[in-house]
């Protein structure tokens, strides 16, 4: 009952009990609060800190517990003085955010007024993120090609989504299909549909990208070197034609949950994606990048394609998609 003034549970047992024993010592008072004498101990040390016991004048090297009138209001008198002290604090801390912010304003690239700001780092990526997250009203929509969530990726996602649905913003995301292998995946995913979130997956997405209200994306510098920063876009043209961009992906996109669905060719949108890659003369390992896969799944899906078709190499397999109507003949 008394945290709230700075006294811990077992530091307001033993105050208690002192108030109700004043003769007992450490080892009764351990006996009557089921406490060992070492934390015990710690908690006479706190409540001494805390003014709430003092010397004993009757009884040389004893202590008594100072009567609740005096002591609640030491209390309250403590926490009125730290709460002074801490807006204090903030206010200072007020005015030096000010400062760092108008400072920080005088620094940033010219390009950034231009509908174009560069992140550099993954902190400054981070931070602007959350300044995003902060501010976004209405909707988020994102493409996610990385693959399968890790524990990692989820822990540090789900509480900046959180704040989003808590505020009824709108959370739209495509994956690769092959997050449908991954339960980690999938268990975050029924927690963000569950609270209003919509998931949908595709074979294949061009980049990552994050759309904020529709006023602002963020995407990487280079689709192959996360490392090499983003980029913050703003400018009116750039994002009417992301977000049809997006828009045009979505409607294609199938609801994560429903079963794959196969084309009148027979292919699921993931083996039609890898048929053309195939075509185009990608690797394994480019197809895996492209799908979000591994290059043994990779593989397994071209080799079982191959088979499908009857054909003993890539060209004949070619060939084949091109008669099966797989390929347009011009691919």
């Amino acid at each position: 009952m008394l945290q709230a003034l700075g006294m811990d549970k077992a530091a307001e047992q033993v105050y208690r009990a002192m108030l109700a024993h004043p003769q007992a010592g450490v080892a009764e008072l351990g006996d009557r609060l089921g406490l060992p004498g070492e934390e015990i101990r710690r908690a006479l040390d706190a409540l001494v800190d805390l003014t709430l016991v003092r010397p004993s004048a009757e009884r040389e090297g004893q202590v008594r517990a100072v009567s609740p009138e005096i002591g609640m209001e030491i209390l309250v008198a403590r926490q009125q003085a730290e709460l002074a002290a801490q807006q204090q604090r903030v206010e200072s801390s007020r005015v030096a955010a000010a400062q760092l912010i108008a400072e920080y304003a005088e620094l940033r690239p010219a390009t950034a007024q231009q509908g174009v700001e560069q992140l550099t780092d993954l902190d400054r990526i981070r931070d602007r993120l959350a300044v995003l997250t902060r501010e976004t009203v209405t909707e988020v929509m994102t493409f996610a090609p990385d693959g399968a969530h890790t524990k990692e990726s989820i822990a540090a996602a789900r509480p900046l989504n959180e704040q989003l649905l808590d505020r009824g913003v709108r959370l739209r995301t495509i994956y690769l299909d092959s997050v449908r292998n991954s339960p980690e995946t999938i268990e975050y995913v029924d927690w963000l549909t569950d609270r209003g979130g919509q998931v949908r997956t595709v074979p294949a997405l061009p980049i990552r990208m994050i759309i904020s209200d529709r006023s602002s994306a963020v995407l990487p510098v280079s689709g192959d070197n996360p490392s090499a920063g983003a980029l913050v876009l703003t400018g009116h043209g750039t994002l009417t034609a992301l977000c049809a961009l997006f828009e045009s992906v979505w409607a294609s996109a199938q609801p994560l949950g429903r079963a794959r669905t196969r084309d009148e060719r027979g292919l699921t949108g993931q083996e039609s994606t890898v048929v053309r890659l195939l075509a185009a003369g990608h690797t394994d390992e480019a197809i895996a990048k492209r799908l979000g896969v591994s290059s043994r799944t990779a593989r397994r899906i071209a080799t079982d394609l191959m088979e499908r078709l009857g054909a003993h190499s890539r060209f004949e397999a070619g060939v084949k998609a091109v008669q099966r109507g797989w390929l347009p003949a011009h691919d």
